[in-house]
């Protein structure tokens, strides 16, 4: 990698994205806007043990898992559009490598998730009254670390992608199962053996289970510091097999 090359990189689709006002709302309101669509939808449920309502049991690992989704989604069909529009084969001419244009994806769209989850935190935890035991610093850092995770797997299926619409495919073989096996609707020991197997392989589970650890502790634990950095782990994967596996030529 050229650090001239990927700062350059970088600001290049900063600036493409800046011009995108579309994609720019839909990363940086859509979290917002649906943690406050389920404080609404939960707002009547009735109390659980220990006076806390079904939405605060949640909220907390929704400020993880809906940046996760609308990164993963924006950020596959962003790389896929450089691709078929012919702009990463006039790209791969100049001595720009794979790996810088999607360390500076990575970067690029890292910003707008640190935005993204600051601003769905701010909403959460001073609008809709959000509480836990932990810093509210911590959630705000494994929510940006989540929605990295989803640009780098993002990035990673775009390159398996020909179109658009293939690249919107992989959401539910990549995404959908995440969220169902992560611990969210049912906690992960509850499952069936071979569905933990499979959960404990999947990072989101981890993201989660570190959200839920900053629910419930003031401090920090060794098992969210265990999660942060798998998830962290899965998130450089994900970045290099995605430079590795980048066709140069969309057919």
């Amino acid at each position: 990698m050229s650090a001239v090359i990927y700062a350059t990189t970088t600001t290049r689709i900063l600036r493409q994205l800046r011009a995108d006002h579309r994609t720019v709302a839909m990363i940086v309101l859509v979290p917002s806007l649906l943690m406050t669509l389920l404080y609404f939808m939960y707002q009547n449920a009735p109390t659980g043990p220990g006076g806390v309502s079904l939405f605060d049991r949640i909220a907390v690992t929704m400020l993880g898992i809906l940046p996760f989704v609308v990164m993963f989604l924006v950020t596959s069909i962003a790389m896929q559009r450089e691709r078929s529009s012919g702009t990463l084969e006039r790209l791969l001419t100049t001595p720009l490598t794979k790996l810088d244009l999607l360390a500076g994806y990575g970067s690029a769209f890292s910003l707008a998730a640190a935005v993204q989850a600051g601003l769905a935190c701010v909403v959460a935890f001073w609008l809709l009254d959000v509480t836990s035991a932990g810093s509210v610093l911590w959630v705000l850092v494994v929510a940006v670390l989540v929605a990295v995770l989803g640009v780098s797997l993002g990035l990673l299926c775009s390159a398996f992608a020909r179109t658009e619409f293939q690249a919107v495919q992989f959401m539910p073989v990549i995404v959908i199962p995440q969220f169902l096996l992560c611990g969210l609707l049912v906690a992960r020991d509850d499952l069936p053996d071979w569905l933990r197997w499979i959960s404990n392989a999947l990072p989101l589970s981890y993201a989660v289970e570190a959200l839920q650890e900053i629910t419930v502790n003031p401090g920090v634990t060794a098992v969210m510091v265990r999660d942060l950095i798998v998830v962290a782990a899965f998130a450089a994967a994900a970045l290099t097999l995605g430079a590795a596996t980048l066709r140069r030529r969309t057919p």
